[in-house]
Parts: C-alpha cells; structure tokens; sequence
C-alpha cells in the first residue's frame, strides 16, 4: 500500500508543466480539430495566474477518450488545460493506484481508483464529482485496442453521464499510440517532431430513460468517426504494412477478429495488474 497524499491543485500542475515540456523537448506536433465542441471556459474571477478552471456545479462533464496507446489520456489532457486550464480526473485502474511510484501521483493528483473486484465506490465518486461541476475522462474501451480501431466499450461512461445530468465530450487521439503502446516501447527516433491528431467529437447527451448498450454503440461510432477523420488528413505517410495502421488499411496490426482471439485469450487483468 504506497503512500497516498492529499489531492493538490500544484502537484497537478508540476504534472501538465512536465508534460508540456516534454511535448517541447521533443517538437512533438498536436494537431486539434473540433475545438468547437469543447464547453466554453468559465469565468475565473480573476483568479491567481495558473489556477484551475473554476468548478460550477452541474456544469461537469464525462470526457471519453480512445485507447490505442499509453499516452493517449495525456494528450487529451492537455488539450483540455490549454482550452480551459480544466483539471481532468481520471479513473484509473487500482493496480495504478497501489503502485509504488505511481500510486502518490494518482492520489495527489486527485484520480479515482477503480477497484478489482467493484466499480461501485468509483462509480459513486464519478457522478459525485461530475455533479460538482469537474471534468471525468473515462477511457471507456477499458484496455489497449491492439488493432487500433475501437473496440467494444463499456456502458460506465454513459451510465455515469446520465446519473449526473451532463455531457459525454468524445476525444479521439490518433498517431499517440506510435510514441508508446502494447509491444512497442517508448522511442524518441518516433517521438522526435511526430505528429499526434486529436479530434474532438460534438458533445452527447444520455437522458436517464436511453439504453445504455446502445448509446454506449453510439458513442464508439462517434469515437470511430473521429479516429478516421484524423487517419484522413494526418500529416505522416505509412509504408506498406507499418505496424501502427489497422489491417483494413493495409497496416500491419491485427484484425478485429485477431484482436478479440487475443484478447480472450488473455484473459481479465489479475490484482497488481498481471493477466492471466
């Protein structure tokens, strides 16, 4: 059990600084489209330079991101903190938050551990948060999409926006997963000037009586279509067969029907996060 600090406002700002440097350092290129659908920043009564988006109650929001990398929730992190210096909370899983090293970081910087055995408690401090006005981004395919489309999600982020009357905001991040994902470790050769695609879709709204397999579909078809809108214009030409481009488009990844075989096969993760 690692040491768990209170949650801090500064610790979470070292947090996206670090990142932004690290963007800097390596000339990474982070090109946005759909910023339109981003909720306008509040007002922040003059506060102090550096200082969080003001919470307003009821005006939060569940912020559903893809998962083809490792990186991809801290792009869309920082998209949300240059757009509205919005402090995302994620839920992470609770290997993630036993870690030795990284369990302070997930506590300071106030992310909401999913247990192993039960969602309840995050779920409960999810809605309870999204009620108070803050950002829940939520990586809702729960786990690595090996074939870099996206795959089955599940109903939480939608059931969660529904509970606390807001918006899921759809934020697809395309090329992050070349920097780092399952099988192909950190590479600073790839990170060096590499494009990374983020596309914003428009906000959707779950009213409380709405199915939620089905809105859940809806919300990955959003998530797909904006996964295609940044393969369409991005700014990095794949050679035949490259192992980061999906197998429909002549890429070396694996199939869907590959990705479920392995998956299965795979089995769910075990507690300190080894699968089985």
């Amino acid at each position: 059990m690692p040491w768990r600090p209170r949650p801090s406002d500064r610790f979470y700002r070292v947090i996206v600084r670090t990142g932004l440097a690290l963007r800097r350092l390596f000339r990474i290129r982070v090109i946005v489209t759909g910023r339109e659908h981003l909720p306008a920043p509040e007002p922040r009564n003059n506060a102090p330079r550096g200082a969080s988006r003001r919470v307003v109650p009821g005006r939060g929001a569940v912020v559903a991101i893809t998962h083809f990398g490792y990186l991809d929730f801290a792009f869309a992190e920082l998209l949300l903190w240059w757009h509205a210096r919005a402090q995302m909370r994620f839920l992470v899983t609770q290997a993630a938050a036993d870690h030795w090293f990284a369990g302070p970081a997930v506590s300071a910087a106030g992310h909401v551990p999913v247990g192993y055995d039960s969602g309840s408690h995050a779920y409960d401090a999810a809605v309870a948060r999204l009620k108070a006005g803050e950002y829940v981004a939520i990586l809702p395919e729960a786990g690595v999409s090996r074939s870099f489309r996206v795959r089955e999600c599940k109903t939480g982020a939608v059931r969660m926006a529904a509970e606390a009357g807001v918006p899921i905001i759809p934020v697809s991040v395309w090329g992050a997963h070349r920097l780092m994902t399952r099988r192909h470790g950190f590479s600073p050769a790839r990170a060096w000037r590499a494009p990374v695609r983020i596309h914003v879709g428009e906000a959707m709204t779950v009213g409380p009586d709405q199915d939620a397999q089905q809105s859940t579909e809806a919300l990955r078809g959003i998530l797909q279509a904006g996964i295609d809108a940044g393969i369409a214009d991005f700014p990095l030409t794949p050679s035949p067969g490259a192992w980061w481009m999906p197998a429909d488009l002549g890429g070396g990844a694996p199939t869907d029907e590959e990705r479920q075989r392995l998956d299965k096969a795979e089995g769910p993760r075990r507690p300190g996060g080894r699968r089985r």
